[in-house]
């Protein structure tokens, strides 16, 4: 088994510098609660990186289908509980594809993929919410 293993120092108040395989970014809370806001929130950084897995899982495909794309965009909206710990639940996705004469049922069928089979992303948070996605096409 791979283990996936991150370090992360001290910057600040509650600022983390993070090294993800040469790849630096910091993660801090917001100045309203002691933080610097020097870097993005860690929760939304979970939300990011679900965007990156399936946009990434879907591009692959689609150019194994050889589906060219003028652009391509990927939304997401959680809705956060009320209660501590506050957790996201209701997590929908938005495709937006554009394209001259999209091939709708291969977009699908990528989307359907990344998000049934391949995204490790989406599997890990479909354990703990729901994950539902919708996707438009436009020429």
């Amino acid at each position: 088994m791979k283990k996936t293993k991150i370090e992360a120092s001290l910057k600040g108040n509650m600022g983390f510098e993070m090294d993800l395989n040469g790849h630096n970014f910091i993660t801090d809370a917001a100045e309203k609660i002691g933080g610097n806001n020097l870097g993005p929130r860690p929760k939304q950084l979970l939300l990011a990186g679900l965007i990156g897995c399936t946009g990434i899982d879907t591009m692959s495909i689609l150019k194994k289908m050889k589906v060219e794309l003028e652009d391509f965009k990927i939304q997401v909206e959680a809705d956060n509980t009320e209660e501590h710990p506050k957790v996201y639940e209701n997590i929908h996705l938005i495709y937006k594809f554009k394209g001259k004469d999209l091939p709708r049922k291969k977009i699908e069928k990528a989307v359907s993929l990344s998000q049934e089979r391949y995204c490790g992303v989406t599997a890990m948070l479909k354990k703990a919410t729901s994950v539902n996605y919708d996707i438009i096409i436009e020429d």
